[in-house]
């Protein structure tokens, strides 16, 4: 499978969707499919147990598809690519913002 473009820890930006231009950390990111901090959040009815003793209903946030999210590089969104990069190991494979060409890691 490809390199995901988007990775933990990324603010991204909602591009569409019922949470569309909303803004948030990336929490997890699993095989094409994002987990953004208060996005798209679900009822989840739980039963109880030793992690909730009471159960009932709880908030959460469920996985999005990456191609409904954008990088926020400096306050707008931007498209991300890969290119390589001489260091003192070698080449090394890095991202990259491609509005400014910045190196993003």
């Amino acid at each position: 499978m490809a390199m995901m473009k988007i990775k933990k820890g990324d603010n991204v930006k909602v591009i569409a969707g019922k949470d569309k231009g909303k803004e948030g950390k990336v929490l997890e990111a699993i095989e094409g499919k994002v987990i953004v901090e208060g996005i798209n959040m679900i009822s989840k009815h739980t039963k109880p147990g030793q992690a909730s003793p009471k159960g009932g209903i709880i908030r959460q946030e469920a996985p999005i598809d990456s191609s409904n999210v954008m990088y926020v590089h400096k306050g707008t969104v931007t498209r991300v690519g890969f290119k390589t990069v001489e260091g003192k190991k070698g080449p090394k494979k890095v991202r990259f913002a491609k509005s400014s060409s910045d190196v993003i890691d």
